[in-house]
This record gives structure tokens, sequence and C-alpha cells, in this order.
């Protein structure tokens, strides 16, 4: 690096931050999460308002490698943050209603967006057909978890019925949709690369195999000791090499970190994951407004008219009413009171930060071209804004459920609240 490269970095770095946790506070006031504020910044930066020379000159083609670097780190350890968060009692203890909810708020969506996909495939050629078609259907599946979870700690709603019913859901819905983009990588790889896939089998054997070390590592003192020095740098080193290793298998590095998120032991570690979830969480704070303009470079939205705008409205109708019906309808299904059923598939239409991961991996991948990109990321930006808005209209939030009280292990909020407010945005 030169010390002009190393000079405009740090500049950058400087203006990334300010702006974003600028427009972050801005967002909070008017009661939307701060990950909203953080993408619009993003977007800001780039060639939308300030133009191509303008952006360019901010951000030079020979700094912007360093910061997808950085962006990188920061996306992997929110992956993990993601992994780490998905109670698993939640997937165990969940009911039909969570259930019901979960496959109509997956398979509705996903369908409806099929047929998105062919109707986008008259202006947007590629060569991989199917894996488009699939990859847009899961696109507007997708909801995001941490950024839910933001939603539900503002609103004071973790731990009632419903906010416990709409973690579940969304539990669930995570996993679906990291493990069909796990399968849609793998298809685009190519033949030659089927062989380094099937690793990722014994990889995760290897992992859980890990676990009772992991437990022992985290924990030397025993439960309700607070997470050493060693255990924080083990976490840390993990997220990165289990990065590392999914991404030598031809598969993307975020696969690493969530998996690698996901088989850390809980078991009366609630104290230890929140403690976790808090200091990674910092690091995330400081990485993650990174990779939203690095994402908003990318998005140019100066050239769309008529026709792109249309496109967007039909992209936003699929992914609006596709989340909302399908999770409604699932969720009525199973017997939830109507009001209920309506908060549900609100909350269900959050995509925020989640979106932009996946968006991004389909763009390396190539199935999405520029102007789709964009887009799609505007799509991210609108369902998440609307959140907030649409449970204010459909109130009140605290809708009886008919179902088992949620779940509240000790220290559960305290991760809601804390850790994943800082990766969330």
């Amino acid at each position: 690096m030169t010390s002009h490269q190393v000079e405009l970095l740090f500049l950058d770095l400087a203006l990334i931050l300010v702006l974003a946790r600028g427009l972050g506070a801005l967002a909070t006031r008017i009661q939307q999460p701060p990950v909203v504020g953080e993408i619009l910044a993003g977007i800001l930066l780039g060639p939308t308002l300030l133009g191509g020379a303008v952006s360019d000159r901010l951000f030079p083609t020979d700094v912007r490698p360093l910061m997808t670097a950085l962006a990188n780190i920061g996306v992997a350890l929110f992956m993990f943050i993601v992994g780490l968060e998905l109670e698993h009692r939640f997937v165990r203890g969940s009911t039909r209603a969570t259930a019901g909810a979960a496959l109509g708020s997956t398979l509705v969506p996903f369908a409806l967006g099929i047929a998105l996909a062919f109707y986008l495939l008259n202006d947007h050629h590629t060569d991989q057909r199917a894996a488009f078609v699939v990859f847009v259907g899961l696109s507007v599946s997708v909801t995001a978890f941490p950024v839910l979870a933001r939603i539900l700690a503002d609103r004071n709603l973790p731990r009632t019925a419903i906010g416990g019913l709409a973690l579940a859901t969304a539990a669930l819905v995570d996993v679906v949709a990291w493990t069909a983009l796990a399968g849609v990588q793998a298809v685009v790889g190519g033949a030659d690369d089927y062989w380094r896939v099937a690793l990722l089998i014994p990889f995760t054997g290897l992992l859980i195999g890990l676990r009772p070390v992991l437990r022992r590592l985290l924990r030397p003192g025993g439960r309700g000791a607070p997470v050493s020095r060693l255990g924080l740098t083990v976490v840390l080193v993990g997220a990165l090499l289990s990065s590392a290793a999914t991404e030598a298998m031809g598969m993307h590095y975020i696969f690493g970190a969530f998996l690698f998120g996901v088989v850390i032991p809980r078991d009366g570690a609630d104290l230890m994951r929140d403690e976790i979830i808090d200091r990674t969480g910092q690091i995330t704070s400081l990485l993650l407004p990174v990779y939203f303009v690095v994402a908003g470079l990318k998005v140019d939205l100066r050239g769309v008219g008529a026709d792109g705008l249309l496109e967007l409205g039909v992209i936003l109708l699929v992914a609006v009413a596709g989340k909302f019906l399908g999770t409604y309808t699932g969720a009525r299904s199973q017997g939830l009171p109507g009001r209920a059923s309506a908060i549900l598939a609100a909350l269900m239409n959050t995509r925020g930060l989640t979106e932009l991961v996946i968006l991004g991996v389909g763009l390396e991948l190539k199935l999405l071209d520029g102007r789709l990109y964009s887009l799609m990321v505007v799509m991210a930006l609108v369902t998440t804004a609307m959140t907030g808005p649409l449970l204010t209209f459909i109130g009140p939030e605290r809708a009886e459920v008919p179902v088992g009280p949620a779940p509240s292990p000790k220290g559960e909020e305290v991760g809601t609240a804390g850790g994943r407010d800082r990766a969330a945005g």
C-alpha cells in the first residue's frame, strides 16, 4: 500500500462511519431500525446521487479492494452472529403455528418469485437460467432474523408469545434460505467443484465433534464464568477459519461463518453467548457500514427509466404480497387469530442486511446484472422500512396467540437487544 492509499482508506472509513451512524440515528428517531439508515448511506455515497465521477474520486479503484476486504470480514462475523443467535430451542420446540407460518413464509413467496424470474428473464439474460430462477425465488423469500429481532426488542415484544413465534418462524426460514443459497452456488460453481462441495458434509461433522472442546475453551471457569480472552480468540479464529474452509470448498465464506456460529455450544451458556455476541458485535458495528458502502457503490439508479420503475413495482408487489399472504395463510391454517397472523406476516417481510448479503452472492455469481441488483437492493430497503408502519397500522401488537408461551431462556433478551443491535445496525 502506498501512503496515498493509506490516507484515502482512513478518510473513507471516517466518512463512512460518520454518515452511517448519522443516518442510522436518524432512522431510529423515526422508529426505523438503524440498518435502514445505514443501507441508505451506502446508496447515497454511490453513483446514484453523487455521480460516477464523484464516487470514483471518493472511493478510487485502488482503494476499493481494501474496503472490500474489510467489508468481507464484517459480513463473516455478522453471519457468525446470525448462526449463534439461531436459538436451537426455538426450532426444537416449534409449534404447529410456527411450522405452518414458516412453510407459508417460504413456499408462497418462492413460488411467486419463480414466476417473477421468468418475467425478469425478458430483459435480464443469463446463461444460468435455472439457477437464476431459483435465486430470484430465494431472494424474495428471505427474512432478516437479526433485524427482525431488533424490531421486536424496540417494541418490547421478545418475551411475548407473538415475539417468540416470530423469532421461531424466522429461524426456520433462515435455515432454509441459507441451505438453498448454498445449493445454488454449488450448481453455478460447475461440475468440477462438486467434489469440493461434498467436503461440506465431513466438515460439518468435524465442527459438531469439536463442540465439547469449544465448551471447555469458552468456559474454563465453568458455568456462569465470563468468556476469557482466549475464549474470544478461539471464537474469532474459528469463525475465520471456517469461512476460509467453505470458500476453499467452492462455497461462499459466509456459509462457514454461519455454520460455526450454529455449532457453538448453548446448553446452560446463555450469558456466555450474549457476551460473545456483544464483543463480536462491537467489531461488526465498525465493519458492516463499509459493506453497505461497497454494496452501494454497485447501485446505480440514474438510468432506471420507466421500464426499470415497472420492474421495481413488480418486484415489490411479489416480495410483499408473497411474504404477507404466505405467512398469514400458513399461520391461519394452524388456528392463529387474524390479527396475530397479520402481525406475524408484517414481521416476516423484514429483509435488511440479510437480503444484501444474498444479493451480493448473486452478483458475484453473475446471476444478477447491475440494474437488477440495484432494483433488488431498493426492494430490500423498502420492505425493511415498511415493517414498522405496518405494525403500527395493524396494532395492537400484543395480540393474543393461542400457543404455548414464547421461549424466554435467561439472557436471550440481552442478546436480542444488545449485541444483535450492533450486528444488525
